[in-house]
């Protein structure tokens, strides 16, 4: 009997690996029951729908990051830090940023904070009633959060970074380095609107082994097959979903507007204004002190993007009586999705959230808004 050769074999695998892919149906990221209360230009401020009878008073906001979508925080039931939030008791709504076109290329730093955040956070208080709500800003939207924090502490009850830079002086991370050197003018000046494949390119080149290599290899290495077989199979399906909903993130990578990328880039990155607290958004400086509110960071202890260097500072920078830090041994993207975040960063969040969600004595509260039924 003819028994193939470990050439023939890998070669068998490696086809039926792209052969699964090609038949696999759909699949499906962020299906966690919501609901689009606001929207505004490309932007879209989405409600959760409770998962419990009775909620948390503060809601929380969670602005995430420009590059990629939101859903890596919904990405499937079982690894969706929204879901757990929910299932925990809070009331939770995000800001869905969309794809900006041709058209946005002139919006600025300032029209992302003290226009779209500060409305959606106003959208946020007149739902609920109360003049302060929790402010929960992921990767890039954790920057975003800070720097409004600054300029509107009286609407900011309680602010969480989740890998959130803000001291950008680091040669700790590859992102870091390559954006000190990179000619922000040309690049704007030349595409307008900067394609989201050009900086998912540079993303991908920060951890090319393990992000563009070694993920596949890992990925058809659960390929099985059976002795004398010349067709492979992957015996479980739930595996190749999981790797695809990943992937579909990824590759889902934005446009960004031109003038808010060339600013982000210059004054974070490549000037480190923010912990300086030089720099100013529209004539407004931004000034750390001003953040006087409870505050949680939280870092990512194998962080390539967001090396705990670039966040650790933002504790000794506020003015914040109450103020903590957590680190967690996983990635950038596992603290979202990886076994950590379910078991441990979840829990964290809500653990010091809980008390600091209530009402206070001197807090106003309006006509409670009736919360639609989960279907």
């Amino acid at each position: 009997m003819y028994e193939l050769s470990s050439i023939e074999k890998e070669y068998n695998k490696l086809m039926s690996g792209f052969q699964i892919f090609l038949k696999m149906p759909e699949i499906s990221v962020g299906t966690t029951p919501h609901e689009i209360i606001y929207t505004e230009d490309k932007m879209k401020l989405l409600h959760f729908i409770p998962t419990v009878e009775k909620t948390h008073p503060v809601p929380i906001l969670m602005v995430y990051a420009l590059v990629n979508r939101y859903y890596i925080l919904d990405l499937q039931p079982d690894k969706s830090v929204i879901r757990k939030l929910l299932d925990d008791g809070f009331d939770v709504y995000i800001i869905d940023w969309g794809y900006p076109s041709g058209m946005d290329r002139y919006l600025t730093l300032d029209d992302y904070v003290n226009g779209y955040i500060n409305n959606a956070v106003d959208i946020v208080r007149k739902r609920s009633g109360l003049d302060k709500i929790t402010l929960m800003g992921i990767c890039q939207g954790g920057t975003f959060s800070i720097m409004y924090s600054t300029l509107h502490p009286e609407k900011v009850k309680n602010l969480i970074t989740l890998v959130a830079p803000v001291n950008f002086d680091t040669q700790k991370g590859l992102l870091h380095v390559w954006a000190k050197n990179l000619d922000v003018d040309k690049v704007v000046d030349y595409y307008g609107i900067v394609p989201g494949d050009f900086l998912n390119s540079g993303f991908l080149l920060t951890d090319p082994f393990r992000l563009m290599i070694d993920k596949y290899v890992g990925m058809f290495d659960r390929i099985e097959c059976e002795p004398g077989d010349d067709v492979c199979q992957i015996r479980n399906e739930e595996i190749v979903k999981n790797f695809l909903r990943m992937e579909k993130w990824i590759f889902d990578s934005p446009d960004q507007a031109g003038e808010t990328f060339r600013q982000f880039m210059k004054d974070c990155y490549q000037k480190n204004l923010l912990i300086k607290n030089k720099l100013e958004l529209n004539g407004k400086k931004i000034n750390l002190k001003n953040i006087t509110m409870p505050l949680l960071n939280i870092m990512a202890e194998f962080d390539h993007l967001v090396p705990n260097e670039a966040s650790i500072p933002l504790n000794d920078a506020v003015s914040s009586k109450e103020k903590e830090m957590a680190v967690f041994p996983t990635g950038h993207i596992g603290i979202f999705v990886g076994s950590k975040s379910q078991k441990e960063v979840c829990p964290t969040i809500s653990k010091w959230l809980t008390p600091r969600s209530g009402l206070d004595e001197e807090e106003s509260r309006g006509p409670e808004i009736k919360k639609p039924k989960r279907k």
